[in-house]
């Protein structure tokens, strides 16, 4: 008998009848001998509903009270299913995340997980029942309620997979596993049968919308199987899991695994800064205090002796960070500050790219090849990401995909 927490998003639960699939599902899992947990989101569309509801009685919600509205929406997805799977003569039970409880700190609507109480829910499977959890939301130190921010209800699933010490997470999603890239962009990407753990957090966080980065994390950290599969079709998605798994392989890992690419970008630039020592931090401190992500950093020494300092950040965030910055520049006497929404990043990721040379080469003849400039390059041991002009972007994937032959 297997332990199995199964997440379904929103849009496999996004109608009454999508709902009484989920159902089906889950209690063929249980008639099939499993114990099983099930982590749901709001159904879809129903977030975005609550989210216009606020802005009509406040011009910026406070994030308390959106915290407080938002939890609704997965509320009323649990008692649902919880409804569905007893029709099915199957026992269940739902709990909100302050039931569990899953305690967070108090940051609001960007909450982390603190620590799982998995008893109560434990004493329920060993009842029979499937225990249907809220995901994205938990209760902070201080009593209130709090939610995980994007991909919150991944993040739930596997956080209680980890605390319950289940054989398997299986994220249900509408796509039937990882691919070499999105199929939208590249029609010929094909599926993946397993990703390591380092992998997967590099497409996740580049960009790849089958999971959030924060999911994966934990995932990695308390070795936690995690399966992506389709809750509209059969099929073995994509096994996610340590590298170790490879070792055993007669075959190498190949080079690459993936392109993973984000839209979600802004590029910030404060030029003419006196090089000093410090600089870096007191141009990225504020926006770093601000609870603004930064990602890619490029700093240009100048012969005058300025630096000129470029880095980038979600779209989101550009408005809030350029104010920042433009406080910041007037303070340290740079020359100007300037902002581009207009970008995007590329990355390719693969653990296989350790131990070969080449890798950047090609992908950078590859894109010259095409007339694209790169902005920025970053890149890592399994990684080589650029920042290009958003209009070159499908161009750029499936001229990669292509010279990499991810198609075969």
């Amino acid at each position: 008998m297997a332990l199995i927490v199964q997440k379904f998003g929103g849009t496999s639960v996004g109608n009454v009848e999508r709902i009484q699939h989920v159902a089906t599902q889950v209690a063929k899992a249980v008639k099939a001998g499993d114990q099983v947990v099930v982590a749901v989101s709001a159904m879809s569309g129903e977030t975005n509903r609550l989210t216009a509801l606020a802005k009509e009685m406040q011009k910026r919600p406070s994030k308390r009270e959106m915290d407080v509205l938002l939890t609704t929406g997965e509320q009323v997805t649990i008692a649902l299913l919880s409804m569905a799977l007893q029709e099915r003569d199957c026992p269940a039970i739902s709990y909100t995340g302050w039931q569990v409880p899953i305690t967070t700190d108090n940051v609001h609507s960007k909450a982390r997980i603190e620590h799982i109480d998995g008893e109560k829910i434990l004493q329920q499977v060993a009842d029979g029942k499937v225990v249907v959890v809220a995901g994205f939301q938990g209760i902070g130190m201080d009593g209130d309620i709090t939610t995980l921010g994007r991909g919150g209800s991944d993040t739930t699933a596997v956080a209680l997979a980890a605390a319950l010490n289940a054989d398997e997470c299986q994220i249900y999603t509408d796509v039937d596993g990882v691919y070499t890239t999105d199929p939208r962009v590249v029609p010929e990407a094909k599926r993946l049968d397993t990703v390591t753990y380092d992998e997967m957090l590099e497409l996740a966080s580049l960009g790849a919308k089958v999971l959030q980065i924060r999911s994966v994390e934990f995932a990695s950290k308390y070795n936690v199987p995690l399966r992506v599969l389709s809750s509209m079709k059969e099929g073995g998605g994509t096994l996610i899991t340590a590298e170790d798994k490879f070792k055993d392989s007669d075959m190498e890992k190949p080079l690459i695994s993936g392109i993973a690419f984000s839209r979600d970008e802004a590029k910030l630039m404060i030029l003419g800064v006196p090089d000093k020592p410090g600089m870096a931090y007191q141009i990225l401190g504020p926006v770093s205090d601000a609870n603004i992500e930064i990602d890619m950093i490029i700093q240009n020494q100048g012969v005058d002796g300025t630096t000129d300092f470029t880095f980038t950040v979600g779209r989101a965030d550009m408005e809030a960070a350029l104010e920042i910055l433009q406080s910041t520049a007037s303070h340290l006497g740079a020359r100007e500050v300037v902002s581009d929404d207009t970008i995007v990043k590329i990355s390719m990721v693969g653990v296989g790219m350790k131990s070969h040379s080449g890798i950047a080469s090609t992908m950078f003849k590859t894109l010259a090849d095409n007339n694209i400039n790169i902005q920025m390059i970053g890149t890592t041991e399994i990684k080589i990401s650029v920042v290009i002009d958003e209009p070159c972007l499908e161009l750029a994937v499936q001229s990669l995909h292509e010279a990499f032959e991810l198609d075969k």
